[in-house]
């Protein structure tokens, strides 16, 4: 049985830096799902620079699909424009509890460690980290309240692109082509098992 995954979230989601559309995070999930033998139709909802606020929309839209399965990025866009914690978290909590409202899996990759991009400069770097920290932790505790799964709780993405500057495209902010399969690869163990659970329910 087909299963439809709807992507949603901002830059990240959508897949910019990426060469090539095929090299986007929409399809890496895709094509790492069907070498486990599941069949996914993917649509990406996802938007360029959204921020949480902006996930409302989204999953509006998503909606007229019906995902089984959904894959939320966001909170990079948040530390950036220092928006408020409270005000994010709030707008993530409700669009996992809508989509779960549905019936769907949601599996939440939470703000990465921008202290890794690299034009950070060093001396902010303790702070960016810091405000990266206290928003994944808050995203965490609503992800798990209202019944969503939580994607690459080692950081094992974020550490990596700390280590390798190849994996960000030129503008040394979004992932390059060769970051997104280390994202996907993040998402994958979580996402595999959300839709485990979609066959085991039916």
């Amino acid at each position: 049985m087909m299963t439809r995954l709807a992507v949603l979230g901002d830059s990240i989601a959508w897949g910019q830096g990426a060469t090539r559309e095929v090299e986007r995070l929409g399809p890496r999930l895709a094509d790492g799902l069907a070498t486990r033998g599941l069949d996914v139709e993917v649509a990406v909802f996802a938007r360029p620079g959204a921020r949480s606020v902006g996930l409302a929309d989204q999953v509006s839209a998503s909606l007229t699909w019906s995902p089984s399965l959904a894959v939320v990025v966001i909170g990079a866009n948040d530390v950036t424009h220092r928006e408020s914690v409270s005000a994010a978290v709030q707008a993530l909590a409700v669009a996992v509890r809508t989509l779960r409202g549905i019936g769907a899996q949601v599996v939440v990759a939470p703000a990465p460690d921008l202290s890794a991009v690299p034009h950070v400069p060093p001396f902010l770097r303790g702070a960016v980290r810091a405000a990266s920290d206290s928003l994944r932790t808050q995203q965490s505790t609503v992800v798990l309240q209202e019944g969503g799964h939580l994607a690459d709780l080692d950081q094992r993405a974020s550490r990596a692109f700390a280590t390798d500057p190849s994996l960000f495209s030129a503008d040394r902010f979004h992932p390059s082509s060769a970051g997104y399969p280390v994202i996907a690869d993040a998402i994958l163990p979580t996402l595999v098992a959300a839709a485990r659970e979609l066959d085991s329910a039916e």
